[in-house]
């Protein structure tokens, strides 16, 4: 399934500045960074429990936010884009 995931964390001192850079590190080693602080991530049911529960040991539920928005499997219907960034296809194989 596509989840969608998004974050706010407090950087005003530098626990918060490290803070931001281990959830934005986690989010990478799962999907693909679309905007700074958004991240589309193709998981199945025991990754995105695992991501999730990785992600809220890391925050500060006092200070950040962290949203998942579950897109599902039929997610190509449910997302439309516009601008300069390329898209990309999550089920494509990626070169790096």
């Amino acid at each position: 399934m596509l989840v969608l995931i998004t974050y706010d964390v407090n950087t005003e001192d530098a626990a918060g500045r490290r803070r931001l850079r281990q959830i934005a590190k986690q989010c990478v080693n799962y999907g693909q960074r679309v905007q700074n602080s958004v991240f589309e991530c193709l998981l199945d049911t025991a990754q995105c429990r695992s991501l999730q529960n990785k992600l809220c040991k890391l925050m500060d539920p006092e200070r950040d936010s962290l949203r998942f928005y579950y897109l599902g499997k039929k997610y190509e219907s449910k997302i439309e884009h516009f601008g300069c960034k390329q898209t990309y296809l999550p089920e494509d194989p990626m070169i790096l």
